[in-house]
């Protein structure tokens, strides 16, 4: 572990034992309301749908979470002071496929349509989909690092394999393009692009790391 992580850990260690649980939001995919968007919201059973441990996770995992989301936007942004009640466990990783599916193709369209029948078999070879939980980070505001001028949506995603130690975050924001025109901007690519960036931090624990930005007229 980094200086800082180890300082974090230590942190929530002093909060409660590390594999204690603690609440989180509800699910952003559940949650978010789109005409692009059918869910089928259908689970396991009732009970399922009603566990309160739908809505927790470890404070170890939470651990997790919070180092990952400090890696990937260091050192512009902190996330040490992140609480519980800024992430979700989502239901399962076909809602966040869709949620995602859904939410790029109604912006890239066809583009993405071609992406999308290698994009999802690629990420499914690093970090086995079908065995991650799925966590969403929603946080207000002022801590949000998308929560700049222009900026009509974003959502940031954690694919976690506990038997690979290995999370796979998946964030991305739409960006207006009027902005753009308008000089507000720099150094931003035209609303044709397409930025992709696969940027990975390795250590004992986990790996993360997907980038998505989208302009949009």
């Amino acid at each position: 572990m980094a200086g800082d992580d180890k300082r974090l850990f230590k942190t929530l260690s002093h909060e409660g034992n590390p594999n204690d649980l603690t609440m989180l939001s509800p699910p952003q995919t559940v949650l978010s309301v789109s005409p692009n968007l059918i869910f089928s919201r259908s689970f396991s059973s009732a009970d399922e749908a009603e566990s309160p441990l739908n809505y927790a996770c470890s404070r170890k995992t939470l651990y997790y979470l919070i180092s990952t989301l400090n890696a990937s936007f260091r050192p512009d942004y902190d996330f040490s002071n992140a609480k519980s009640d800024e992430f979700s466990r989502e239901p399962s990783v076909k809602y966040v496929t869709d949620f995602i599916n859904s939410s790029l193709g109604a912006v890239l369209g066809e583009r993405y349509n071609r992406l999308c029948s290698t994009l999802w078999p690629t990420i499914d070879e690093e970090i086995t989909l079908q065995d991650c939980d799925v966590y969403s980070y929603n946080p207000d505001l002022d801590s949000d690092p998308y929560g700049d001028e222009g900026c009509l949506w974003s959502f940031n995603f954690f694919l976690y394999n506990r038997r690979m130690k290995r999370i796979l975050f998946f964030t991305c924001k739409a960006q207006s393009s009027s902005l753009q025109e308008n000089g507000k901007f720099e150094g931003v690519e035209d609303e044709d692009s397409e930025d992709m960036l696969f940027d990975q931090e390795d250590n004992e624990d986990f790996q993360s790391g997907f980038n998505l930005s989208v302009m949009v007229p």
